[in-house]
């Protein structure tokens, strides 16, 4: 259960695809009463979310700092926006799923996503066309499918959010990740 590949898709459609995947995944776990394909559907979803920041981290907040006007501001707003995600999801993924704050959390988990992509949506992304040549825009949404093959697939609330550490260390814990998710037989 993953998200398409869409490595031919600029960047701006990959992301708003990924943002209406994950959200819907998460209204799925919100209506299954099967409590072993909800557990599954939300580790599914957290795996999603920490590769799609993990790759917005990696290669689309330099290019807003470094092309959009005030984009700096921008990227540490989404960064706070990461580092609450990251917290949720990790409460999120210690939950037993039959805890009645499973689900409490789940809409928790949903909103703040929802809130994040409507910023993203509705402010940076068209920023990013107008700033950014489509051809660039296409080249950010290969190397966007790159970065997700790497990333890390479970949430690490004390890892920081930056550039340089997912590029040098995110692979490393991507790997123990995707191990781990093997070994526990979760889906990712």
């Amino acid at each position: 259960m993953t998200l398409a590949d869409t490595s031919g898709t600029d960047v701006v459609d990959m992301l708003t695809a990924d943002h209406r995947d994950m959200l819907d995944l998460l209204r799925q776990v919100e209506r299954t009463e099967d409590l072993d394909e909800r557990r599954e559907i939300a580790d599914t979803v957290i795996a999603e979310v920490m590769r799609h920041s993990v790759a917005e981290e990696m290669i689309v907040y330099p290019s807003i700092e470094e092309h959009v006007p005030g984009g700096k501001d921008e990227v540490e707003h989404d960064k706070e926006e990461h580092e609450e995600l990251v917290r949720v999801m990790k409460e999120l993924e210690d939950l037993d799923v039959t805890e009645g704050a499973f689900l409490e959390k789940v809409i928790e988990f949903e909103q703040l996503l929802d809130h994040h992509a409507r910023d993203e949506e509705d402010e940076q992304f068209p920023k990013l066309r107008e700033h950014i040549p489509q051809d660039q825009l296409i080249d950010m949404g290969k190397r966007v499918v790159s970065a997700k093959r790497v990333a890390p697939t479970r949430p690490h609330p004390n890892a920081p959010h930056s550039e340089l550490f997912h590029k040098s260390v995110g692979p490393g814990i991507g790997m123990v990740d995707r191990l781990r998710d093997k070994l526990t037989g979760r889906e990712s």
